[in-house]
């Protein structure tokens, strides 16, 4: 078995918390800070730094606005983030392919 994918997994979207986020995030144009925390039952701080990590790689973008007079803030994808995102999931169907026995 070739350990070099493993070797290239994204460190920054490895972790588990993070790979939720991006995943929702590339199924969604964007989603509100509060979608993301209900959805993957974070607290808003684990939810806040898991976020944090992202928006310093590069991988998503940050928008603030109002709502009925309510401050909100929504993520989204940037296409470093995309690009990443779709890296890091060949990387893994790469390894799975490797652990499958030849008779499958």
């Amino acid at each position: 078995m070739n350990p070099e994918p493993f070797l290239q997994l994204d460190r920054v979207i490895h972790e588990k918390g993070r790979l939720a986020i991006m995943s929702l995030l590339a199924a969604s144009p964007s989603l509100l800070f509060t979608e993301l925390r209900d959805t993957l039952r974070m607290t808003d701080g684990n939810a806040t730094t898991h976020l944090r990590t992202l928006l310093e790689a590069g991988y998503v973008t940050m928008t603030k606005s109002l709502e009925s007079g309510r401050p909100s803030t929504s993520y989204a994808l940037t296409a470093t983030g995309r690009r990443a995102f779709s890296d890091y999931i060949h990387l893994l169907e790469l390894i799975v392919q490797q652990t499958r026995p030849a008779s499958e």
